[in-house]
Formats: C-alpha cells, structure tokens, sequence
C-alpha cells in the first residue's frame, strides 16, 4: 500500500500523516525504510534483467543457472554467479587461452596421474618457450576457474564477514605528521567488532596517506578451504594445481573480498553516521522556539565591534548599530546604545551569537539590562548563510555581517524557518559528515528537514519561499509562485485559495494543504492541521453537537464524540482520532519554549580546573559520546562510557541535542584546547 501511494504521486509526509488507516499507522522512518528497501529490490531486479539478457546472447544460460540467477537475493551472489561469464579484459588467463593451453589447465585439474612435465612439453612451441612456461600458463586459467566458483567465493564471503581482521600500519615516512591517527599506528580489530566510527577514522588516514590498511582472513583457512574443493589426490598434477590455489586466492580472490568488505563496512559506516546526523538535525530542527517577540541580536566581535540589530514579531529588519563592549573608552557609550534601542522598540529578549566573543557580550549585556532575557545562540552556519546567495536575495544592500546578526535573532525566534535556509552539514552536528556518500547524506538530510517542517506546519502567510520549499508537494518553483502570488494580492484568506497560484494544481493542494497554515481566515479548520478532504466530516461532527465550526475548536464536548460513528470506507479510526486531536489544540506547535541558560563564570578554557562541576548543553551527539558546550571557546568531550553508570550501545539513548546537565572536568588538555567531561561523576 505505501508503494502504491508513492506511485500516486503521495509525498512520504503527507503518507505519514494522512494515510494512516492504508498504512497502519507507519510512521516517516517506517515509510522512508519502506522506500529505500525497495529502491534496492528495483536494483537488484534491474541487474538480473541485464544479466538473463547477456548470457542468452551468449548462449550460456542453462534451465540449472537460470534457476540460480532468478533466486539470488543480492547483488554479490548475482555477480558471482555472472563472473564466469563476463566479458573480461584482457588478463593473464585469457592469454593463456589464447596460446592454447586451456586443454593443459583441464588436464591438470582432473589429477590423473600422468607424467606433468611430459603432458607439459606437447604445449612448448615459439610462442611457449618451456615447459614451466607452459605449466604457468595453465595455472593462470586454473586460477581464474577457482576465482570464478561462484560457491567457493560465497564460502570465502561469509568467512571474510564473520572472521576477518581489519589491519592498519603507519606509513613509516610520514610518522610524525600522522600522530593523530597513533592509535591505528600498529593495529587490528575483528570485522564484527569495529565500530563504523573507527572505520571511518582510520579510512581518513589511509586517504590522507598516513596509513595503510588490509582485511583478510588467516591464509591457512582460506587454502583450506579452496583445498577441499579442488585438490583430489597427492599428483604431481595436484601439486600444479594446489601452486595455482595459492595463486588465485592471493591475487585474484582476496583482493576482491577485501575491496568488497572496505565497501559494506563503508557502507554501513556512513548508515551510521548519516542517521546519527540525521537524528541530531532533527533535534536541532526542533529546539525551541522563542516566538513572536521584539528581539535585538548581536554578532559578537573583538576589534570590528558588535553588530547590533533589532527585529520586529515577525523577524524583519527594523533597525542596526554598532557597539564596542571589549574597550574601555567605548563601554558608557555602547551602554548607551543599548538602552536607547531597548526603550525605543521595546525589546523583549536578546540573542547573542555564541562564537568569539560571545560569552564576553553576554556578561557586558547582561551588566547593563534587567527583566530581558538574553540567549547565547548557536551560531554554527551563520557565516555560511551571511555570504550566501539566499541572503545576498534577502538583504542585498546590507554588510556580511548584519545579515549574520540578523540569522542569529531569527534563529532565537523561529530555529526551523531560518536553519531551513543553510546546508545542513553547515551546522555542526554529526561525525564525519564529510567522510560519507554525500549523495546519501543530502538525501537523508533533505528528507528529515522535510519531516520537521511538516511536523511543525508553516504559516502560509509569513512563511519564506525557502521554508514553504519543503512543504509537502511544493518545491522551491512553486514555493517562489506562493510567495509572488501573496505579494501581488495579499494573505491568503482560505487554502482554497492556493489553487488560484500559477501551476499549483489539485495533486499539489491535497499534498500540502494540511501543511499550511492560515491564523484568523475565512474558515477556522484552515488554521488547524486537519486536511480539507476531512472538513466535510468535521461539519458531520458540528451538525450533531448543534454547534458551529469555530465553536468546535477546543470544545470539551469533543471527548464525548463517539468517532467509530463516522467511519466509512474512505476514513478509519487512525484518521477520526487526529481530527479529534487537532480539533482540540488546533495547529499546536510541537516544540516546547524557548528557555534561558545561564552558564558558570567561566570564558576560557585557562578558567577551567579538574574536579570542577558546571552546568552545561549538549551540543552534538556521536556514536562515541557527546559534546557539551559549558560557556567556554571549546565544547567538552563526554565519552560514552562517562554518561552514566550502565552500557549503552548509543549516547542518544539518555541524552538529547541542547539537553541541559551538570558536567564535572576530569581533564584537560590546554596544548590541544581539549577538554573531557564526565555527566556521571558530576552526580
């Protein structure tokens, strides 16, 4: 049923949210796995397509390997079922064959005993000079045949998975440049216990040619293995054959198992970091947020000054200045300044860029405000949206460093709208990032943008063209069409009136209308996240209380509806339950508040001793710990095993993105500005 509804054109959000009596409930993980599995089945069915097709050309496709071809069930066992024949460039077999010595290679394998060196001497011609050069030849094919077994390469495959080893040598030449990577100096871990974290490290330095890495398994088991299937007796043919074993497995077989295993332990590696990525984008998404207020933001700065600007309700530029709050002949006029520019707007809260600087602001504010709260904002990807051509479209006219200013107050007001404008991997969450399959990456972190931007729903009337871009069904074109329409003939008063946008038709308004928002239009339900295709069913609701619609909305008579009632074939009891939901607190945001933190007094690493405990925010979650921001320059590592006092296989099990802890210092590294943590001993 989901695949179906995907191949109607429904988007994974609107799936999710209002197709919940098809699918049972699944949710936008559930749907997006959904997906991706059979993304990977049309794969695989595209190969055996093309590999059925290419061995009945070739006339090589018997009813026994058609059979085995129809019932692989992945890509590895179909390419080695396919591998015998391939068109192969040219190698040291093919040469052979060329020089017909193929009837030598089956000679030898069948293990008759016979006089090899004789038998060998019949090939010796211009073009083979010896006997040995004869025999080598003949190895050379045997050696491909025994690569080609497609049983013995799934034997070799499931040892290299469960038993291999993942090795790793310094390249002694470069030694003293590669000490971050000293752990992987002289190394080796079993295949099932790495960690794709540590994968992806030591990839980082065999790329970086630090170090050198291999896989394989013990040599003695593989030869044995290969043993067992070709070699029959003690002949001197075995013998040939036994040189020809060593020879494929260790040009041939091995090399080609290992590359295989480097690319599943990538693979699985950038799963990893990609949905940690993807769950603390989530995270970030969704912090809390301040709301409609007057707020001043201010980009901290040492020489250049402070950028000062104020922000109305709705996030637009209404005014800007500059103060200088690290000179002492500048603190009584920038004091000044601010109290003129908070009595004049009547500020209501104050957002101050977290970076160099900040927590110095924050204290200099601080010293000159009372009853505003201020908030040190992450400003991770600031500087990468002030320089980008959305803010060069925004604010054409205005320095770099006002737009930062500008990035740094909206994202206290609205974190969803304004990070929606800055490349995820901008932002400073996840491990690795750069490491992945960014194609991958990209896709992942698309997908959870679009997911919280439909969780949380958009205001069709204040809403950017950037944030309405991921709104289910809309796009960047359209959302550029909603934006002119609005500009040319006002609000929108009702959804409906979104089919009169240019090129927005009816799948796009069943795919985004629930999505959208409209405060105080023509029909209350528009500001609520029931879906239009319901409303008929919501008037059904109204008729039998004998209420109106906006009398509907927040109604405790909405407990005694009995919604089995309204059930039919179209609407179940996943659908009738959400409307009820929504009818109760209608368009409620699901992000809780925004609230002040207040950080120890402490501004520099120099201010730190060990055994100290301070409050703190978590600032980013990895598979290996989480790093916590406790108000100085650097964040502090918290290992896994520092977060509390029993295993976890994941940070994320106890710990959240901007979760508030006590942290105690247990070390400190002020060469390499490193700070450890420990939550637990804090306690």
């Amino acid at each position: 049923m989901v695949l179906d509804l995907f191949a109607e054109g429904a988007t994974l959000p609107f799936i999710a949210r209002y197709r919940k009596d098809k699918t049972g409930g699944l949710d936008e993980i559930q749907i997006a796995d959904i997906q991706s599995a059979h993304k990977i089945l049309l794969e695989i069915e595209e190969r055996r397509t093309y590999i059925l097709k290419v061995l009945e050309e070739k006339s090589v496709l018997t009813n026994e390997l058609k059979s085995l071809i129809i019932n692989a069930e992945s890509l590895a066992v179909l390419e080695d079922l396919y591998a015998p024949h391939k068109t192969k460039r040219k190698t040291r077999a093919t040469m052979a064959r060329e020089l017909g010595l193929e009837p030598l290679a089956k000679s030898l394998l069948s293990q008759r005993n016979f006089d090899v060196n004789g038998e060998a001497s019949l090939y010796v011609n211009k073009e083979v000079k010896s006997t040995e050069l004869a025999l080598q030849g003949a190895r050379d094919i045997i050696a491909e045949i025994i690569a080609d077994d497609a049983d013995l390469k799934s034997t070799l495959r499931n040892s290299f998975t469960n038993r291999s080893f993942v090795s790793s040598k310094v390249v002694k030449t470069r030694m003293e440049e590669a000490s971050k990577f000293k752990d992987y100096f002289e190394y080796s871990e079993n295949i099932k216990k790495m960690p794709g974290h540590r994968f992806l490290a030591l990839s980082r330095g065999v790329n970086d040619g630090f170090l050198r890495m291999s896989i394989d398994i013990e040599i003695d088991e593989a030869l044995t293995k290969i043993e067992r299937k070709f070699i029959r007796n003690n002949s001197g043919a075995a013998e040939q054959v036994f040189l020809a074993i060593e020879d494929s497995y260790k040009r041939l077989i091995q090399p080609g198992l290992e590359s295989e295993m480097r690319n599943e332990l990538k693979a699985k590696a950038d799963k990893d970091a990609i949905e940690i990525f993807a769950k603390n984008l989530n995270q970030l998404l969704l912090a809390s947020p301040l709301g409609e207020k007057t707020v001043m933001a201010i980009d901290p700065g040492y020489r250049s000054g402070c950028k000062v600007v104020i922000l109305d309700k709705q996030g637009k530029l209404i005014d800007s200045d500059l103060i200088y709050v690290h000179e002492s002949n500048r603190l009584n006029a920038s004091a000044s300044t601010i109290h003129r520019l908070i009595e004049k707007y009547r500020v209501e809260a104050i957002a101050i860029g977290d970076g160099t600087a900040g927590r110095e602001t924050e204290r200099f504010i601080k010293s000159h405000t009372r009853d505003i709260p201020v908030f040190l904002v992450n400003e991770d990807g600031a500087s990468i949206y002030s320089a980008s051509e959305i803010a060069r479209e925004e604010f054409p006219d205005l320095d770099l460093t006002i737009r930062g200013s500008v990035s740094i107050g909206r994202r206290l007001m609205d974190p969803l709208a304004e990070l929606v404008k800055i490349d995820p991997k901008s932002i400073g969450v996840g491990q690795y990032q750069h490491d992945v399959n960014q194609t991958k990456l990209k896709e992942k972190l698309d997908q959870t943008v679009e997911i919280c931007v439909n969780n949380v729903g958009v205001n069709l009337n204040t809403a950017g063209k950037y944030l309405l871009s991921y709104v289910s069904g809309i796009g960047p074109v359209l959302a550029d069409n909603i934006v002119k329409y609005r500009d040319e003939n006002g609000a929108f008063n009702n959804r409906k009136e979104l089919l009169k946008v240019p090129r927005l038709g009816a799948k796009v308004y069943e795919q985004a209308a629930g999505f959208l928002r409209i405060k105080d239009g023509d029909n209350p339900l528009d500001s609520s996240g029931v879906h239009p295709e319901s409303y008929p069913i919501v008037k059904k609701m109204a008729k039998d209380l004998d209420l109106p619609i906006e009398k509907m909305i927040a109604n405790p008579a909405l407990k005694e509806i009995n919604y089995k009632a309204y059930q039919d074939e179209n609407t179940g009891e996943l659908t009738l339950k959400d409307i009820i939901k929504e009818l109760q607190k209608p368009g409620q945001d699901p992000r809780s508040e925004a609230s002040v933190f207040e950080f120890a007094k402490v501004y520099s690493i120099d201010d730190l001793h060990e055994e100290m405990i301070l409050p703190g925010q978590v600032t980013n979650l990895t598979s290996f710990g989480a790093f916590v921001d406790i108000g100085v320059k650097q964040d502090g590592m918290v290992h896994i095993s520092e977060i509390v006092d029993k295993f976890i296989k994941d940070p994320a099990e106890v710990l959240s993105l901007n979760q508030k802890v006590m942290v105690k210092v247990i070390s400190i590294d002020r060469q390499r500005q490193r700070i450890q943590l420990s939550i637990r001993k804090a306690k």
